[in-house]
């Protein structure tokens, strides 16, 4: 963004930092890509907890690198080395470190990438995050050698962060030894609860995962009908991996049939549909009277619910030792008298365990929008109400069994003498909390229980997994897989390694930074950085609107609150409680018996918190950062953006406060995370923000600006088209970014017909004309998805972004559709042909799109019947002849243009 206007009197003279000149998505993406779907390999100090909406680390990373690093720092560099594997040779002296800083453009973000995966340290610079969530901002500058200070209003979220930054000077060796001891005190006393004889023999073997099944008293005949969506146990593996097991709901054994959607016979001689419950719709159905009724409305007049153990999935290390086929040795069987003769023995402890109760939370679950959403007006969506499914305290959650060996190993890691060691241990517990409770489901075509807020919300299944607590060779979630992870993030934190896409060498540049539409890029990862993490950090808890520090900030890098995408308060209660347990005498921000909701900046019917509310307080808290930033300083924060009227908002906030935007990019790397995962709210996709503190702005007409965002927007499209490989709808929203510099420049003062217009009303316009700019439209996507190899949903989105097309038109024109996967609408496509069909009956074609024209005429040819006398009605144009030569490039089928001209061809 070399190109921009002189600044207006009075404006502050200031150093452009790299981030407002350009950015390298396309990089931050490739990696991001494989990040996500490798946490655990990639940055294992983020898998040590659970933490809602976590931004990828090569995202902060990048960020940091661009937003810390300007031609006043000190700047150190050194080349982290690997066995057979090294990066081309570096100098770090100043001018070379000066030079990839100035080299940085908004066509040419990329020389600075240079220092990616190298060990880099900025002296002198403080970073501070006000939202730090889990903290994912703090880690990723703290291995700049940056000072950071968080700060965050959940307990929840300072804990898991403050264990995360402690990871870097953590004693590894003295972690093992305390798990140790744990282990030889608590392990067999929780393991003897989870055995079951093994099917191939009389030895014991091991319980990886109950499953049981709620159930409910019919109100006609009064039989007990046990709660199935379906009834698969678990999908075959091995040689049977074609196949599933399932329950046999007359005979109540597991049986492996080829098709759980076709009707099988049992050995008992029983025949039924798997997939045919007794659950839908919400109601249950009665097998012995075929009464339906609704399974809350039951639960509520009976005061709760029974349930029934069906089923274990076992691993038998005695089949494993004696070399037993794999299908023995990790299965599923049937529930017997045995197993549950079990479970009620472990029942009994429990209740005569008073010892253990203090290790067990015994308050009520509170109501709040993610545990009754029909108790609130403006509910949010999402039908929440766990309150109305039997659970009134949060032991509901948990069975006896599980409450017993819960509370057994909490009350052992109480006892660890070791302040760091116990802390870890408590945080690998409540992470195992993710996976061990009666909340959690069953997923049968994965072979693995689903983890507690899969859907961000509190959502009981009407099939719970309860999984082996202490763990055993395989299972998820298991206590000692959990300290697994805590382990490795220590070790991480003490040497973090980096991890970059390596690409063929191209034009004289270092092999990791080309362009990485070239080829397929290989990942590597760097030897050990020196710089360990959390060298210097400094934590709050509480509001950030009354955060104070002694020393302004170089930057402020964080993901602020999104409207109402996450409750986090209240869903983060259900750590809280069992970790203020251990910690309450420790820190006072554990002493309340919940999370503090009220203060939260979230759009909150429970705390009649609306659109109004959210916008004020947000407005508040960039006050304060403003406050506590140099006036040079630079805030650099990610948003997940849906529609023009929350940029309005967003940008009315922004410079209302007194700063102005000066870029905004494109994140994608983590977007499945939030199209999937927040129930109700589909948000669109992820930009990330800068923005810098001014003092004074100027007065400027809206039909001047106009043509000067006019200007400036065709501009950008220009550069980047010609010098990027972005989509279309990236290219747009960094369009925006340059538009809304310019209007920063003269925010409160753009007049219109003698009216001040408001950052909503530009925001509106802008979007108009970067529309009109790029005259982006669904067959200029279409053709995009063509042309792109293996399409996906994901694709779509991206490529609607910024144009005048939505993914909704797409589907409602039938260009795809996710039936059965993903496929797009072409020509041979029933359910495309159907939708032109009907339009050509209909209307005889008024309302047919060049495209609906094109894919018709294909089809007939195809068909070999007449297309010349609808090319002849339907006046062929330059518009028709120019999509034609399109599709006919990008499919390699000629025949798009030949129907319209060739008379040989057209002539059937």
């Amino acid at each position: 963004m070399s190109e921009q206007s002189d600044p207006p009197q009075g404006r502050q003279e200031r150093t452009e930092l790299p981030i407002e000149r350009g950015f390298p998505i396309e990089l931050v993406n490739d990696i991001g890509e494989k990040e996500g779907r490798a946490k655990q390999w990639y940055r294992p100090i983020y898998t040590m907890h659970k933490w809602w909406a976590r931004r990828l680390g090569c995202v902060f990373r990048a960020v940091s690198l661009y937003s810390l690093l300007d031609n006043e720092s000190e700047v150190q560099v050194s080349d982290p080395s690997q066995e057979n594997e090294k990066l081309d040779s570096f100098s770090s002296s100043a001018e070379t470190i000066h030079s990839l800083v100035e080299s940085v453009s908004l066509d040419d973000p990329v020389d600075l990438w240079e220092l990616y995966p190298k060990d880099v340290n900025v002296e002198g610079k403080r970073v501070l995050d006000p939202f730090m969530g889990g903290g994912t901002s703090l880690v990723e500058a703290s291995r700049f050698g940056a000072e950071v200070v968080g700060n965050d209003l959940n307990p929840v979220a300072w804990f898991i962060t403050k264990k995360e930054l402690e990871a870097g000077q953590a004693n590894v060796e003295k972690l093992e030894q305390e798990f140790g001891k744990i282990q030889d005190r608590v392990a067999s006393k929780i393991t003897q609860y989870y055995e079951t004889t093994c099917p191939n023999g009389g030895h014991r073997a091991d319980v990886m995962y109950y499953l049981w099944a709620k159930e409910l008293d019919c109100t006609s005949c009064g039989e007990m009908v046990p709660l199935f969506n379906d009834f698969r146990v678990g999908k075959g593996r091995y040689d049977n991996k074609d196949k599933y097991h399932v329950y046999c709901p007359e005979c109540e054994s597991v049986i492996l049939v080829d098709d759980w959607r076709e009707e099988c016979t049992c050995d008992c001689g029983y025949t039924f549909v798997p997939e045919e419950g007794t659950v839908s719709d919400g109601k249950y159905s009665c097998r012995s009277c075929g009464q339906r009724y609704g399974i809350i409305d039951r639960i509520g007049e009976r005061g709760g619910f029974d349930k029934r153990l069906y089923a274990i999935e076992y691993y038998c290390p005695t089949c494993d030792n004696e070399g037993r086929d794999k299908e023995e040795i990790k299965s599923y069987k049937p529930a017997t008298d045995d197993d549950r003769e079990l479970y009620q023995a472990a029942k009994t402890e429990w209740e005569n365990s008073e010892d253990l109760t203090r290790y067990v939370p015994d308050g009520q679950i509170p109501v709040g929008i993610k545990t009754d959403s029909s108790a609130f007006d403006g509910g949010i969506g999402g039908g929440f109400n766990v309150l109305k499914k039997g659970y009134e305290k949060w032991e509901d959650m948990f069975n006896s069994r599980q409450l017993l060996c819960l509370s057994s190993l909490l009350k052992e890691i109480d006892q660890v003498e070791d302040k760091s060691a116990r802390e870890y241990l408590l945080l690998a517990f409540t992470e195992s909390l993710n996976y061990n409770s009666m909340m959690i489901g069953y997923n049968a075509g994965r072979n693995h229980s689903v983890n507690m807020f899969n859907t961000n919300s509190f959502d009981p299944p009407h099939k719970p997994a309860e999984g082996n607590v202490w763990g055993t060779e395989y299972g998820i979630g298991t206590f000692q897989s959990t300290w697994k992870m805590i382990i490795r993030g220590c070790e991480y934190g003490r040497s973090p390694t980096e991890r970059y896409m390596k690409y063929p060498k191209e034009d004289g540049k270092p092999e990791f930074i080309t362009d990485p539409s070239l080829s397929e890029p290989d990942t590597v990862e760097t030897g050990e950085f020196k710089t360990s993490i959390g060298r210097d950090f400094t934590l709050h808890c509480g509001d950030m609107r009354d955060l104070e520090t002694e020393e302004l900030f170089d930057a402020v890098i964080t993901d602020p609150p999104y409207y109402d995408n996450v409750i986090y308060s209240e869903l983060s209660n259900y750590f809280y409680v069992w970790q203020r347990l251990i910690l309450q005498d420790e820190y006072g921000e554990f002493e309340s018996e919940l999370t503090n909701s009220e203060s939260s900046i979230v759009a909150n019917p429970a705390e009649g918190k609306g659109a109004e509310e959210f916008e004020s307080e947000i407005k508040q808290g960039f006050a304060n950062i403003k406050r506590l930033l140099k006036d040079d300083g630079v805030l650099s924060f990610t948003y997940h953006h849906s529609d023009s009227e929350s940029w309005g908002e967003l940008l009315e906030a922004l410079c209302d406060v007194g700063f102005e935007v000066t870029a905004t990019y494109p994140i994608s790397a983590d977007q499945v995370k939030f199209g999937n995962n927040v129930i109700g709210k589909a948000v669109s996709f992820d930009i990330l923000v800068v923005a810098r503190p001014t003092e004074e702005t100027t007065a400027m007409s809206w039909d001047s600006l106009r043509r000067e965002i006019y200007r400036t927007a065709r501009r950008t499209r220009r550069r980047l088209e010609e010098d990027r490989n972005l989509s279309q709808g990236d290219i747009g929203v960094m369009e925006m970014g340059d538009c809304f510099r310019e209007y920063s420049k003269h925010h409160g003062k753009v007049q219109r017909d003698g009216e001040i217009m408001s950052a909503k009303d530009v925001v509106q316009e802008i979007y108009g004309i970067i529309q009109d700019a790029s005259d982006i439209g669904v067959e200029d996507v279409y053709v995009d998805l063509l042309d792109t190899d293996n399409p996906s949903y994901d694709d779509v989105n991206k490529l609607c972004r910024g144009t005048n097309a939505t993914p909704e038109e797409l589907k409602e024109m039938r260009l795809y559709n996710q039936d059965d996967g993903f496929e797009l609408g072409t020509w041979d496509n029933e359910k495309r042909q159907a939708y032109i069909q009907e339009r050509v009956n209909g209307d005889d074609g008024e309302h047919l799109s060049n495209l609906d024209k094109l894919q018709f005429l294909r089809y007939r040819y195809e068909k070999g019947q007449s297309v010349q006398n609808y090319v002849e009605k339907w006046d062929v144009n330059d518009d028709l002849r120019e999509l034609a030569g399109r599709l006919a490039d990008v499919t390699g089928d000629e025949t798009y243009t030949r129907v319209l001209g060739d008379r040989d061809i057209t002539s059937y």
